[in-house]
């Protein structure tokens, strides 16, 4: 394994390959990166884990599957945000036997996603450990007070999804098709967000740890209750069980009021009505007249 510093050299060098991002006055190189943002704009922060034996495996992940999913994950809470991104801070542990060619393949996977989405690398930390681990911090920015929340749904609000549910869950299951190729590569909202923010939806959030935990989770924030209709936009392949309690699928969940007009496709991605919002006890969620129970991924259950 080369050195730590020879390692940020060469990370350093790859990020140099990517787009320019102006208001990224000091990157990597100095103790911390220096941002100016816009006038006229918040800035936005998230930051997700990525665990080896968690949320993935070295036998089922290639490095480039983890740098990717590893940004994904941050990219997917801006989207639901309704922000744009802008950069992004990597702390990545790794075993000494991996060696650099893993290293390398972690940040080709990362910068591919990045570019996508206009993100710079500016800086971050490594670390040697017996197990992978990325932390992946990222910023955006939103025109002052039109962030999207989890907090402003409204009773006779409808309820709305992005793309398909099940379908990672379904992959993982599986391990094959274009179920798992989502499992591996699972691609964030950025522009649906965009759209949503300029659209005047009242309340959003991605979709990670599976729509019945996620929408309890809304419906906390917001005080309210949800009643879904039934039909939910399933993935090929997948279950009801899958759509409802699968984690992963990096969705978004949205909230609008019925004088709002929700286009049947934002940015090339379906969009499904799928329930309303209610003024019965907060957190309650019925799925076809029937109470369901919150499912999904809890680290600590």
């Amino acid at each position: 394994m080369p050195s730590e510093t020879s390692l940020i050299r060469q990370i350093r060098a790859l990020a140099a390959a990517q787009p320019s991002n102006k208001r990224l006055i000091k990157g990597i190189g100095d103790d911390c990166a220096i941002l100016r943002p816009r006038p006229g704009h918040d800035l936005v922060f998230t930051t997700d884990f990525v665990l080896e034996g968690r949320h993935f495996t070295l036998d089922t992940h290639k490095p480039a599957d983890v740098g990717h999913k590893a940004l994904a994950r941050s990219l997917s809470d801006l989207a639901a945000m309704g922000s744009r991104p802008l950069f992004c801070l990597v702390s990545l542990a790794v075993p000494q036997h991996l060696g650099q060619r893993w290293i390398s393949g972690f940040y080709r996977g990362l910068f591919a996603l990045a570019a996508e989405h206009g993100t710079s690398l500016a800086g971050g930390d490594l670390a040697s450990f017996d197990r992978v681990i990325a932390d992946v911090v990222c910023c955006g920015e939103v025109p002052t007070g039109k962030a999207l929340l989890r907090s402003s749904a409204k009773p006779g609000d409808s309820i709305y999804v992005t793309g398909t549910l099940g379908a990672s869950a379904a992959g993982f299951r599986t391990q094959r098709g274009a179920n798992w190729k989502r499992h591996l590569r699972p691609e964030p909202r950025v522009a649906v967000g965009l759209a949503l923010a300029k659209l005047g939806v009242t309340c959003c959030m991605d979709l990670s740890d599976g729509l019945s935990l996620d929408l309890r989770r809304l419906c906390l924030e917001s005080g309210v209750s949800a009643e879904l209709s039934g039909t939910l936009p399933i993935a090929r392949a997948a279950t009801l069980d899958d759509s409802l309690h699968g984690g992963e699928d990096y969705e978004l969940l949205f909230t609008a009021s019925p004088q709002v007009r929700v286009p049947e496709e934002i940015a090339s991605v379906p969009v499904t009505r799928i329930g309303t919002i209610g003024g019965g006890k907060p957190g309650l969620i019925n799925f076809a007249g029937r109470r369901i129970r919150s499912g999904g991924f809890d680290h600590f259950k």
